[in-house]
């Protein structure tokens, strides 16, 4: 069809499939998204690609995505995101017919993923991703709450310190080191000391006679 030959339509046409996968991951459209997304995908590899590479470029774009999605709900580091996108823009860079229409097939890639996130402003978040943050918010809570129990512990607990506290240094109280601080005076490597103050994660000490 003689659309296809315009070298910029790839970007019109890769830009709304990715923005409707993209969406769909973010927000709760029941795969209305979903499947906006596979049509626009789909219609660019059937224009570009013959039948024997139409499947192989498809794969490799939606690994991509899987990739996207897997680093968002179990990773979260951004590593598998990155390659996800990488495999991505590879898959409508390789099936392009030249370079200029390939760049533009990125580009749609590239604004689509990004424009995608406005959704998030407009439709109702998935609750999978609410609830890993409402996760993450629970355990850092929880491992602040128990370091805090922890440190409090300590109080009344003598140890020795590993260094010289000038005024701050380490101390070992039982089988573990601390970050101490005395109480503005310098006491030297290897004395006895005792805690005798902790507010969160500082701990006051003081040198036993």
């Amino acid at each position: 069809m003689a659309i296809f030959d315009l070298q910029w339509i790839g970007f019109v046409i890769t830009f709304f499939g990715t923005l409707f996968l993209i969406g769909e991951v973010l927000v709760n459209m029941r795969g209305f998204f979903g499947l906006l997304g596979i049509g626009f995908i789909t219609v660019y590899f059937g224009a570009y690609v013959q039948t024997g590479s139409f499947i192989l470029m498809l794969i490799i774009y939606f690994v991509g995505l899987l990739l996207i999605i897997i680093d968002g709900k179990i990773v979260n580091d951004g590593t598998l995101a990155t390659l996800g996108l990488a495999s991505m823009l590879t898959a409508v860079a390789l099936a392009a017919p030249d370079l200029t229409s390939g760049l533009y097939a990125i580009l749609g890639v590239l604004f689509g993923t990004g424009i995608s996130f406005i959704f998030l402003k407009v439709f109702k978040k998935r609750d999978v991703w609410t609830k890993l943050a409402l996760t993450d918010q629970l355990t850092s809570e929880a491992g602040y709450n128990s370091m805090n129990e922890e440190y409090k512990s300590l109080l009344g607990e003598e140890g020795i310190t590993l260094n010289a506290l000038r005024p701050v240094g380490t101390v070992k109280i039982g089988k573990q080191d601390y970050s101490a601080i005395s109480n503005g005076q310098w006491i030297e490597k290897g004395s006895s000391i005792r805690v005798v103050q902790v507010d969160g994660t500082r701990i006051l000490v003081e040198k036993m006679e």
